[in-house]
C-alpha cells in the first residue's frame, strides 16, 4: 500500500522538483549524454551486449559511491574471475569517473528513475543475477523489483547519518518494508546495527566488515601528477602547501583569507582549493582575485607562466585526480565541515600521508572523525580562528605533522580488509545463500 502511494505521487513530485534537477544537470554539463537511459531506454548495442544476462548489477550514487563500487567489483572479480558487471551511477560527474576508469568487463550505465515502469524496463535490459546498492542508495521500487525477481539484493559500505536515521524512525512504517527486502546489510562498525535494525532491517542480514571507503588498502596516489603540472608553472612542489579539499560555497573566502593571514609569518606559503563542484571555478576565482590574489587553473593549458604573473593560488578543476593532489598538501583542510553539514572523506587526504584538519560539521563521517580526534590523528577546528590557529601550528612543526599523519593510519588499520570481506559474503549471497523470504 506505502509502494502504492509513492508510485501514485512520484510523477506529481517529479514534476515539481525536475526544474531543480536539470538546472544542476545543466551547470555539471554533459547531461543530454545517453539521457535516455534515466527513463529505461538503451541502446540496440547495450541491449544486444546485455542480452546473456548474468551480470551483477552495483548501484553507486556518485564520485564517492563509484569509487568505492569499482574497488569492490575489483575484488569480487579477482573471487569470480568470469563476473561481468553494470554500474549505474545517478551523477554526470559519477558517469564520467566510472566510465574514465571502468575495465571492460565493467558496463557503465545511468540509474534509471524510481518509478515502477521505468525500474521493471531496466531490469528486463540488465538482466541481473544479484543487485548490489553502495552506502545509503535504497529506492523503494528498484528494492521491491530485485525481490519480486527472486534477486539477491545487498547494502554495502552501508551509511546512515543521523539526519537520515531520525527521519526513517519517525517515518518508519514507511521505509521499513523496503528496507526489510534487503538480503545482506554489510555495515561499518559494531554500533550500527541496532541502528539498521531499528529501522527494519532483520538482525540475521546485517554484518560488521568495516568501511570500504576507509579500507587502508587504497590504491597509493601518484605524487608525480601534481608535482609536475606545478612544475610548469613554476611553483616548488617542495614548499609549504596549505590545501583545501572538496571545498563548498562560503568555505573558499574563508580559506582564502586564513592563507592571507598566514603568509604573514610564512610568505612562500602556497595555496591549493579543490572545490566539490568544479562548475564553481568561476565564481572561487572571482572571490580569490577581489582578494587580489593571482590565480591559476588546472585545466587551463592556454595561459604559461612567461604569460602570467606567478600565482598565489591554484584551483583543482579536473576530474578524478583529487586523491593523487592531497599529496602536495603540507597541511589539509577537508571541505563541507565549515559552512556547509557533513563533511566529506577525510581517508584520501591520511592515505596521501598528510595531516588533516576538519571543521566541526563531519556528520557523515561522525563515528571516523571522533576516532581520529580520539587518537590524535586529526585536528578539529570549531571555527576559522581555530583552523588558522591550527593551520599556523602544524605548518611549523613537522614532527607533529609527521605524528598527526601516523596516528591516523592506526586508527584505519582496523578497517583493513574490509573490501575483501565484504567481497566474500556478496559472493556467498551470489552463490546461493539467498534464500526467498515472505516480506
Amino acid at each position: 500500500m506505502i509502494r502504492f502511494f509513492y508510485n501514485l505521487l512520484f510523477p506529481i513530485a517529479l514534476l515539481f522538483f525536475l526544474p531543480g534537477i536539470l538546472i544542476k544537470m545543466v551547470r555539471r554539463g554533459n547531461y543530454r549524454h545517453k539521457f535516455g537511459q534515466r527513463f529505461g531506454f538503451y541502446d540496440r548495442a547495450l541491449r544486444d551486449r546485455l542480452r546473456e544476462g548474468d551480470r551483477t548489477w552495483i548501484h553507486a550514487v556518485s564520485v564517492g559511491e563509484v569509487m568505492i563500487a569499482l574497488k569492490l567489483a575489483e575484488k569480487l572479480r579477482e573471487l569470480e574471475p568470469a563476473l561481468r558487471v553494470v554500474l549505474t551511477t545517478t551523477t554526470t560527474t559519477g558517469f564520467a569517473i566510472a566510465t574514465k576508469d571502468s575495465p571492460e568487463w565493467i558496463d557503465v550505465l545511468y540509474n534509471p528513475l524510481d518509478f515502477w515502469p521505468v525500474v521493471r524496463r531496466a531490469f528486463d535490459v540488465i538482466r541481473p543475477q544479484l543487485v548490489i546498492l553502495v552506502e545509503a542508495e535504497v529506492w523503494p521500487n528498484l528494492a521491491a523489483e530485485a525481490h519480486r525477481r527472486s534477486l539477491p539484493l545487498a547494502l554495502v559500505n552501508a551509511r546512515l547519518s543521523p539526519r537520515s536515521e531520525r527521519r526513517f524512525r519517525k517515518f518508519q512504517f514507511a521505509v521499513a518494508p523496503t528496507f526489510r527486502l534487503l538480503d545482506l546489510v554489510c555495515v561499518q562498525e559494531p554500533e550500527d546495527v541496532a541502528r539498521w535494525q531499528a529501522i527494519g532491517v532483520e538482525r540475521q542480514c546485517i554484518e560488521v566488515v568495516g568501511s570500504i571507503k576507509f579500507d587502508p588498502s587504497l590504491a597509493p596516489p601518484d605524487p608525480e601528477i601534481p608535482r609536475e603540472v606545478l612544475a610548469r608553472w613554476g611553483i616548488d612542489p617542495t614548499r609549504p602547501i596549505f590545501f583545501a579539499g572538496s571545498t563548498h560555497s562560503g568555505e573558499e573566502r574563508i580559506i582564502a583569507e586564513i592563507f592571507l593571514s598566514l603568509r604573514t609569518e610564512f610568505p612562500n606559503l602556497f595555496l591549493i582549493i579543490a572545490p566539490r563542484h568544479f562548475e564553481r571555478t568561476p565564481e572561487i576565482q572571482r572571490i580569490l582575485e577581489s582578494l587580489d590574489l593571482q590565480v591559476a587553473l588546472r585545466t587551463d593549458d592556454a595561459i604559461t607562466p612567461s604569460r602570467m604573473t606567478m600565482p598565489d593560488c591554484f584551483i583543482l578543476n579536473a576530474m578524478g585526480e583529487l586523491r593523487h593532489w592531497y599529496s602536495a598538501g603540507t597541511v589539509v583542510f577537508v571541505g563541507k565541515t565549515l559552512t556547509a553539514h557533513g563533511g566529506q572523506n577525510p581517508v584520501e587526504p591520511v592515505a596521501a600521508g598528510r595531516p588533516v584538519i576538519f571543521g566541526p560539521n563531519m556528520e557523515n563521517f561522525a563515528t571516523l572523525a571522533r576516532s581520529l580526534v580520539q587518537g590524535e590523528g586529526a585536528v578539529q577546528a570549531a571555527n576559522e580562528v581555530e583552523l588558522r590557529e591550527s593551520a599556523a601550528r602544524l605548518l611549523r612543526d613537522e614532527p607533529a605533522r609527521r605524528h598527526l599523519v601516523e596516528n591516523a593510519r592506526n586508527v584505519l588499520r582496523r578497517h583493513d580488509g574490509a573490501t575483501l570481506r565484504t567481497a566474500d559474503l556478496v559472493t556467498r549471497l551470489r552463490s546461493g545463500a539467498h534464500t526467498d523470504r515472505v516480506v
